[in-house]
């Protein structure tokens, strides 16, 4: 049997060199104008040797080239007329512990944080780049993160390589043709056709969500604490969590999905808040499956004496040893997740990705998986583990992630008014073709895609439609992957097309209990543009060869050795012979009536 999809063009295939890569030296050249009141600082490169024309400017330390600092930085924290001051001397961070490299505790500290707060009102950081009411750049990396890498530059030498070293990680681990949404902090997808060729996603090939650097720490240094409203707070070693004497094994297939998935679709359509990290502009890739091995977390909660109100609604939270920014303050990643779903067994310690080590991307040693959650509330690179009465005031979770009102935006947002975004809505993507694909077909297109549904909810059906939603087709459940309770089911069905011309392909799934997704993407939107449940959909270009005029044409260009496509490249050659012409307009009649 001939493939249900003979030839497929890509409308975004075009010469390589319209799609260029950031290089590594990004990290050492961004160009940052100095506003009025502001200088840009000069630096003493690695070897010694001056770089600055400007004598008062010199300093024995290395201030990154793209920083720029403010006038009144100088008097405040400088030692002498126009010395450049110490981030080092005046700040004084430092690894925190042995083989720890990239972690700095900042929660434990507020003196500390308020003094880094202090520090970073004399630099001219750069604002969010647009790319929103622009068209997204043609590179990949898509978008930079430049502002977030001088954050860590600004702080010296504690935190200054982690942009660097986290892209290295980036390169080491990951695929090579991976999508890289932001450079730094780190947000990476797959390619959309290889994500849904297998169950279980590959590691190299797992979405990347980071909020800050990636820590590198020795298994063998590593502890964690659990503290706060525990009966017997422990620190508790990686030998000792892997020894099954003192905690049962668990391994659980589960997806991970970032709340931003297919983000992409509310930004070209209806544009939001316009933070590059916190609103990455995602495509339909942020999603992932592994089988993920640790052990539960509510088993180390029972090793440390149980919970000190255990009739009382209590939350979890976690840290992460990486550093996080926001509006002009320093944090460590925290995030909660209240009891109920630790007592259900659905909070997994794992250190095992796949039968494998974590990579160090993905939260080596030690990190949560949270089933059914969004990505968010799974913590990399686990510190410690406090019980609270009270959701954490982290401002991951206090701050962002939050689902507003559709009348909600810059002019009325508050944190207050948007609720908090757990359970992952039920959710599906088209992942083969992409849009603007232009396909030759003998009848039927083959489609490729996942459906998920989180909060312990599963997807039974998924439809697909090639008329924009009025007539639907249900994927026979041999051609979906196996249930889990805990994550997607990847499917394929070869859609029948009649049509020609510009067709809409649209899926959506049904999950256990019924529910359903939104029909288009204003019936989602929301001022942080997470969330984008609704009906998947993409515009493609039908050329049906089972016709036998389209075959016919099709065979000329074969014939002629004139390729077809883009369809939008005009005809080199007639659309018709003189003699096909005359005999056409004769049964038609000619083009005018009779009377």
């Amino acid at each position: 049997m001939a493939p249900a999809t003979l030839l497929k063009y890509h409308a975004q295939d075009g010469p390589a060199e319209e799609y260029t890569h950031v290089k590594t030296e990004s990290f050492h050249n961004a160009n940052t104008p100095a506003s009025p009141n502001a200088r840009k600082a000069r630096h003493t490169n690695v070897a010694g040797t001056d770089n600055s024309k400007d004598e008062e400017l010199k300093s024995p330390w290395i201030l990154h080239p793209s920083l720029v600092l403010k006038e009144d930085v100088l008097q405040k924290w400088g030692k002498g007329e126009g010395e450049i001051p110490d981030p080092d001397e005046v700040l004084d961070l430092k690894e925190e512990r042995k083989g720890w490299h990239g972690y700095v505790e900042w929660e434990l500290y507020p003196e500390r944080k308020a003094r880094v707060k202090e520090w970073m009102k004399g630099f001219d950081f750069p604002s969010a780049p647009e790319f929103q009411f622009v068209p997204l750049p043609k590179t990949n990396p898509i978008l930079e993160g430049v502002r977030w890498k001088q954050y860590h530059y600004a702080l010296g030498k504690a935190t200054k390589d982690i942009p660097a070293e986290s892209w290295l990680w980036v390169q080491k681990e990951k695929s090579p043709d991976m999508i890289h949404i932001l450079q730094f902090p780190y947000n990476g997808e797959p390619p959309r056709d290889r994500l849904v060729s297998t169950a279980l996603t590959t590691n190299e090939d797992h979405f990347v969500r980071n909020h800050g650097g990636i820590p590198e720490i020795d298994e063998d240094e590593y502890f964690l604490d659990i503290g706060g409203l525990v009966n017997e707070p422990k620190r508790i070693t990686m030998a000792m969590l892997k020894d099954e004497k003192l905690f049962p094994r668990q391994s659980n297939i589960v997806t991970i999905q970032c709340s931003g998935t297919r983000r992409i679709e509310q930004i070209h359509q209806y544009p939001g808040d316009g933070d590059e990290l916190i609103n990455a502009p995602w495509g339909e890739g942020a999603i992932g499956t592994a089988r993920w091995t640790g052990v539960s977390l509510k088993k180390v909660i029972k090793y440390c004496g149980g919970l000190k109100y255990p009739d009382k609604p209590m939350h979890l939270e976690f840290l992460g040893a990486d550093t996080y920014f926001k509006q002009g303050e320093v944090y460590n990643y925290a995030v909660s997740v209240p009891w109920r779903k630790v007592k259900a067994n659905e909070v997994l310690l794992a250190w095992e990705m796949n039968g494998q080590p974590l990579p160090k991307i993905h939260g080596f040693p030690l990190r949560t998986v949270v089933f059914g959650y969004i990505g968010a509330r799974s913590c990399k690179w686990l510190t410690r583990i406090n019980v609270l009465d009270a959701p954490s005031e982290g401002p991951v979770q206090k701050k962002e992630y939050l689902y507003y009102n559709s009348q909600v935006g810059k002019h009325n947002v508050t944190y207050s008014a948007g609720f908090s975004i757990q359970d992952m809505l039920v959710s599906s993507a088209i992942m083969s073709p992409v849009d603007a694909d232009q396909i030759i077909h003998d009848g039927k297109i083959k489609m490729r895609g996942w459906a998920y549904s989180g909060g312990g909810h599963w997807p039974v059906r998924v439809e697909v439609s090639n008329d924009g939603g009025s007539v639907w087709y249900e994927v026979p459940h041999e051609q979906m992957s196996e249930k889990y309770f805990y994550a997607w089911r990847v499917w394929e069905y070869d859609l029948p097309v009649d049509a020609e011309g510009w067709l809409e392909l649209v899926v959506r799934c049904w999950d256990n209990s019924m529910n359903t997704q939104p029909t288009f993407v204003r019936s989602a939107w929301n001022w942080d543009l997470h969330v984008t449940s609704s009906c998947h959909r993409i515009k493609v270009f039908s050329i049906n060869r089972s016709r036998p005029k389209t075959a016919a044409k099709l065979k000329m260009y074969e014939e002629s050795g004139i390729p077809f496509f883009p369809i939008t490249k005009p005809s080199a050659v007639p659309l018709e012979s003189d003699e096909r012409y005359a005999i056409e307009m004769a049964a038609r009649g000619g083009r005018d009536p009779l009377e």
